[in-house]
């Protein structure tokens, strides 16, 4: 694919013209903020409506959930004789076991110590992670190892206008 050509800007020639470039900036950028924050307010209305439309259905379906799990623990021995799925001509109904989990309460670090007291280190796990903080604090001897790079942190050209020095009526251009 051939290359674009880019347009030819006017480029501003003394401190005065990017002074009035910055502002203009400034403003492009105000508005697209506008947009934006309109944009999220409908979203926000939206969501909020949703909600509201949707929690008597939620509340319907959990009702319906319950008698028809009422009915079939009732039933769950006849029903799952010789399955753990029950087909009604309407949709299926099934009793699936969840994987065993371990849950751990105290903090992970109570735990780690009190496993090595108990002398139980089996159920404790070594985690090696390359240390880059390390490496950038010894940049010779990292770029030796090979497959590591150390990159220049180059630099950015930012822009930030001040928009107390922007005219609020200029917004709207």
């Amino acid at each position: 694919m051939p290359k674009r050509k880019s347009d030819a800007l006017p480029v501003p020639q003394n401190r005065e013209e990017a002074a009035q470039v910055m502002r203009d900036f400034g403003m492009v950028q105000r508005r697209l903020e506008a947009i934006q924050i309109n944009m999220n307010d409908e979203i926000a209305a939206i969501k909020e409506k949703t909600a509201k439309d949707a929690t008597p259905v939620k509340d319907d379906l959990k009702q319906l959930e319950k008698r028809l799990k009422a009915w079939a623990e009732a039933n769950k021995a006849e029903l799952t004789r010789k399955t753990k799925t029950v087909d009604l001509v309407t949709g299926k109904i099934s009793w699936r076991k969840k994987p065993e989990s371990v849950r751990i309460s105290g903090g992970a670090d109570v735990m780690i110590e009190r496993l090595k007291r108990l002398k139980l280190t089996s159920f404790l796990r070594t985690k090696f992670e390359v240390n880059k903080e390390a490496m950038l604090a010894n940049k010779t001897a990292a770029g030796e190892v090979e497959g590591v790079s150390i990159i220049s942190a180059g630099e950015t050209f930012t822009i930030e206008p001040d928009f107390s020095a922007l005219d609020p009526e200029d917004s709207s251009k």
